[in-house]
């Protein structure tokens, strides 16, 4: 195992958001539950495989690779996705939720042939995932303005954990350089934000 720290506590992330995404089927209103469910598969299924390329396929020359590598990509794409789906119907859809999902979907298809293609550097998953992050921040914090709940209130500190454990990783913060570095960091203050935005989008 190449980096250990990062590949164990990916694993660890995987597991969170496995039983979150169980937790959802339950705990989630039925018009939320598919999107939060595809919200935390989708993370945890891209730390699966990321962690894995990190732990065991470094190389970009192995199979383990080339196939791992744009799972990755494509799993954290279908988190953003999840995501817009979300946003668009937290605090209720609307015929401009509806119509915001086809685009979304439409977009989706059209970057996923661009990564099939070969468009498989990192920010290639940002570019679909980040703005939806952001999108999703937005309608909660429109909600909390509306009717300030401890749920939204939640949420809205799991999104602002989010940010702030993609400027770890961006800025590559780590607590040890050798045995818990930027991205081992990066994961564990994520993990805590997702544990607030299942409670923020289980309590909506």
């Amino acid at each position: 195992m190449t980096e250990p720290a990062v590949t164990l506590t990916d694993y660890g992330l995987t597991l969170l958001c496995a039983v979150l995404a169980w937790r959802a089927g339950s705990r989630v209103r039925a018009e939320l539950r598919p999107w939060a469910i595809g919200l935390f598969a989708g993370a945890g299924a891209a730390a699966l495989f990321g962690g894995t390329v990190h732990g065991f396929f470094g190389d970009a020359t192995t199979l383990g690779y080339r196939v791992l590598w744009p799972a990755t990509i494509l799993a954290v794409g279908a988190t953003g996705l999840a995501a817009w789906g979300l946003g668009a119907r937290v605090g209720g859809i609307s015929a401009g939720g509806r119509r915001l999902t086809r685009i979304v979907l439409a977009a989706f298809v059209a970057w996923v042939a661009l990564v099939l293609a070969g468009r498989q550097a990192f920010a290639m998953a940002i570019v679909f995932y980040l703005p939806a992050v952001i999108y999703l921040t937005v309608r909660f914090a429109r909600l909390y303005r509306r009717g300030p709940t401890p749920s939204r209130r939640e949420a809205l500190i799991g999104f602002g954990l989010t940010f702030a454990a993609a400027a770890i990783q961006q800025l590559q913060i780590p607590i040890h350089p050798v045995w818990f570095d930027h991205n081992a960091l990066y994961h564990v203050v994520q993990a805590v934000a997702f544990v607030l935005l299942f409670r923020g989008v289980s309590g909506e």
